[in-house]
């Protein structure tokens, strides 16, 4: 595997050296009432800055419009990858499937396969992961990458080991670049 300097390369490189711009989205009702600090949703951004993109985050709590919304917010404001982490379990309160799914054109069932897969080399729990992946966007020329990831540190570090070396290429698909 490429080392995050080769990878931010790669990615400013692939985009015509401008940054690539990203939004991580927390959802957890008690990080978002402070009851609990928020550990994924940095560690992605910190992930996502090494390999050269511009990330910010924010936390919602729990709830397909919160997400919805969110997800909306990020997309309007410019982000070409979209990650959000939690919300994609089995408990009541998990609906960040449910606020994704109306706002994707296509979703790319693979991607999601591939995480629950590389997940499930650390722990069979990844299998209950309801994340999805797909392309966002109201206009060709505005196509952004969204992916529910697990609320976890841990699957947050595994998952983006997988995107990482996808994104240029699907960014590039979505611009109508190579293929």
């Amino acid at each position: 595997m490429r080392d995050s300097h080769q990878q931010e390369r790669s990615l400013q490189h692939r985009q015509g050296e401008s940054v690539i711009v990203a939004a991580v989205i927390t959802v957890s009702d008690r990080s978002a009432a402070g009851e609990r600090a928020d550990s994924s949703g940095p560690r992605a951004v910190e992930l996502l800055a090494a390999a050269g993109l511009a990330a910010s985050t924010s936390i919602v709590p729990d709830g397909v419009e919160s997400v919805r919304a969110a997800i909306q917010t990020a997309i309007d404001s410019g982000a070409r990858v979209v990650l959000t982490t939690g919300g994609t379990g089995l408990s009541a309160r998990d609906l960040t499937p449910e606020g994704t799914r109306p706002l994707l054109q296509r979703e790319l069932p693979g991607i999601s396969e591939l995480l629950r897969g590389e997940g499930a080399k650390h722990t069979p729990m990844a299998v209950l992961s309801r994340g999805l992946a797909g392309i966002a966007g109201r206009s060709e020329e505005a196509q952004t990458l969204v992916v529910n990831l697990p609320g976890s540190v841990k699957a947050v570090e595994q998952g983006l080991a997988v995107l990482l070396p996808l994104i240029p290429h699907i960014l590039e698909q979505l611009d109508g670049r190579d293929h």
